[in-house]
């Protein structure tokens, strides 16, 4: 077994021994990021064993099956991996470790209810493949974690778990960059890779490997606590530049004007790259990686706490601007039926983690209204407090009230002038106000309708 930690032999040596497999790699995680990530190896590397915890994910990999949805070249790229035998999958995850000579670690992490970070799910990892650990090995955290983990967390326990000492294994952080719906894209090149080791050894053995898998450049910086904070910050900046168009949405009723309108056209400045305003920002990421740094050294972080509070408040407003348009026409909230068009994130994603469709439904439901929703990408409505409804309903049923919050592209053949003249209140800024009967307000859009 090849190791790539110390100073080995030439490029063009390195290169061979990274394409036949005599480097193993081992990917631990395999849900809609990892198994991207696994395949993507296994095809360059030709030496992966991927490790979960879900034995129906393991089997599923084994046999050749893709169990995420949703990402285009994915199934036939694990169909090929493990046909060719570049990519298994297993639950035996000490045994993958003593096999392997690079641990790539990309599981999830989230907050407790208090808003501290949860990295319980990656210390147990770090334990499995500690047990595991040899001297020489690599380990590269691509999973988002708060500045300082790899210095404060992954090398000790490390260490803790090997009987090794901290400078026998390199330890680096690598972020993953990558949007779910194009996974393999992104890793293959879409970005630059962002490497950071503990030890110049360390960052230069993980540049090693990403060249190898990236066709876009490697950007190495100084250690493994800038390239966390590189990923934190790019996600509370998007965050607060959002949520900053929110704030800006906010006065487009007072200026009679279309928010999206100016930005785009305030956009053209070079200095200037405001992002689009919304109902509410959702997914794994953004709503979550503030808190990765505010809540995690004890300093106050106004600005960061305020653009999560803009954002979070955005499902409420679309909740009043709905209720003061029925108002409008001597419709009270309490009775009426609304209807919800999407629940997810995110168009074309099944995710709902943090989706504002969520404390909209909360919302109405608590004021009394009976809500129902659709969302072709969804098969259950497990978690929000509605009534989920086939496609086909949107111009089937009589709704007082009907609410955009996620832009699938299903959206754009709705027959408005089947659903009739209700109140529509468009959340993303995409319905075309000539093909809407009733009245129509849409976040962020000031102009009379």
């Amino acid at each position: 077994m090849s190791s790539l930690f110390r100073e080995g032999p030439s490029d063009s040596t390195r290169d061979d021994r990274l394409a036949t497999g005599e480097v193993p790699v081992a990917v631990y995680g395999l849900g809609k990021m990892g198994l991207p990530l696994a395949a993507a190896l296994a095809d360059a590397t030709g030496n992966v064993t991927g490790v979960d915890v879900d034995e129906s994910v393991v089997e599923a990999v084994n046999a050749g099956d893709c169990p995420v949805g949703n990402e285009p070249g994915l199934p036939a790229l694990v169909a090929e991996t493990v046909a060719d035998g570049s990519l298994t999958a297993t639950t035996e995850g000490e045994a993958a470790a003593a096999a392997a000579a690079v641990h790539v670690i990309i599981v999830p992490t989230t907050l407790h209810e208090d808003g501290v970070p949860d990295l319980s799910t990656l210390r147990a990892v770090l334990g499995t493949v500690g047990a595991g650990l040899s001297p020489d090995d690599l380990v590269l955290v691509e999973s988002t974690v708060p500045p300082r983990t790899c210095e404060d967390v992954v090398v000790p326990l490390l260490s803790q778990a090997s009987g090794l000492a901290p400078d026998a294994f390199g330890v680096a952080f690598c972020p993953e960059r990558t949007a779910s719906g194009r996974a393999l894209t992104d890793i293959r090149g879409a970005y630059p890779k962002v490497v950071g080791g503990v030890d110049p050894a360390s960052t230069r053995a993980a540049a090693r490997l990403y060249e190898h898998l990236t066709d876009n450049e490697v950007v190495t910086v100084a250690d493994a606590t800038t390239a966390e904070a590189v990923k934190v910050f790019e996600g509370i900046y998007r965050d607060v530049n959002i949520a900053l168009a929110n704030e800006l949405a906010r006065f487009a009723d007072d200026l009679a004007i279309d928010t999206r309108e100016a930005i785009e056209v305030a956009n053209t400045q070079p200095y200037c790259d405001l992002h689009d305003p919304g109902i509410g920002v959702g997914g794994h990421c953004i709503p979550y990686y503030p808190e990765f740094l505010a809540s995690t050294f004890g300093r106050e972080a106004p600005l960061i706490r305020t653009a999560r509070d803009v954002n979070d408040g955005m499902p409420l407003l679309a909740v009043r601007e709905l209720g003061a348009a029925l108002a409008e026409r001597g419709i009270p909230l309490a009775g009426a039926d609304i209807l919800l068009l999407g629940l997810a994130y995110r168009p074309g994603v099944a995710e709902t983690r943090k989706s504002p469709a969520r404390p909209v439904a909360e919302r109405l439901v608590d004021l009394g209204a009976s809500v129902s929703a659709v969302d072709p990408v969804l098969e259950d409505a497990d978690g929000f407090p509605v009534d989920l409804l086939p496609l086909g309903a949107v111009g089937e049923g009589s709704f007082d009230g009907v609410v955009l919050v996620t832009a699938h592209e299903a959206f754009d053949d709705i027959d408005w002038t089947a659903v009739g003249d209700t109140v529509v209140v468009d959340g993303r800024g995409v319905l075309d106000a000539d093909r809407i009967p009733g009245p129509l307000r849409t976040i962020g859009d000031g102009r009379a309708r």
